[in-house]
């Protein structure tokens, strides 16, 4: 599994703090919103210039690495 904190990385003075792909204001948020459209990653890719095949790789890593949180599963057992 790719490590996703050599290539993605949150700072209160861009996006006010939000994962960004480093070097970039492209947020994971904005990444998983394109997937979930049905963008595909050469779409991705073909969009955002500065965005390469690995920082896709470590969007789904970092996102695998929070849902994996203990804190995100007691919210989502208390929810339902």
């Amino acid at each position: 599994m790719i490590d996703w904190k050599t290539r993605i990385v949150a700072d209160p003075a861009v996006l006010v703090g939000k994962p960004v792909i480093k070097g970039t204001r492209i947020s994971v948020e904005l990444i998983l919103d394109r997937l979930a459209d049905g963008w595909s990653n050469e779409d991705l890719l073909a969009a955002y210039p500065s965005l390469a095949a690995a920082d896709i790789a470590a969007v789904f890593a970092f996102a695998a690495s929070m849902l994996k949180d203990e804190d995100f599963v007691a919210f989502a057992r208390a929810a339902a």
